[in-house]
């Protein structure tokens, strides 16, 4: 059965755990990256990572865009949204759709 993870800082991440899904607390890009890679690996299908965070490592996101898991999904941290996570929605319907329809 597949799993559903979200990774970001304390603050931002530790509601997700009360709705049952795994929370990996990352404060430090090193951390995070460690942790995309790591659930990746696993039975994971969609990782939820902060804004703050994917901000840094979109060669990683890149790394995992078009396998069919895990599907990453881009989530506003504490500070509120960055606008890529909804730039991301952006690009990957405009890619499926053909046109932008957003």
């Amino acid at each position: 059965m597949y799993k559903i993870a979200v990774i970001g800082d304390r603050d931002s991440v530790l509601g997700f755990k009360a709705l049952g899904l795994h929370v990996v607390f990352a404060e430090e890009l090193l951390e995070a990256r460690r942790a995309l890679h790591e659930l990746a690996k696993e039975d994971y299908a969609v990782i939820y990572i902060t804004e703050d965070l994917a901000v840094n490592m979109s060669a990683d996101i890149d790394h995992y865009k078009d396998a069919v898991t895990p599907a990453i999904i881009l989530i506003p941290g504490k500070t509120g949204s960055l606008g890529i996570g909804l730039e991301q929605v952006n690009n990957s319907v405009e890619r499926a759709v053909g046109a932008n329809i957003l």
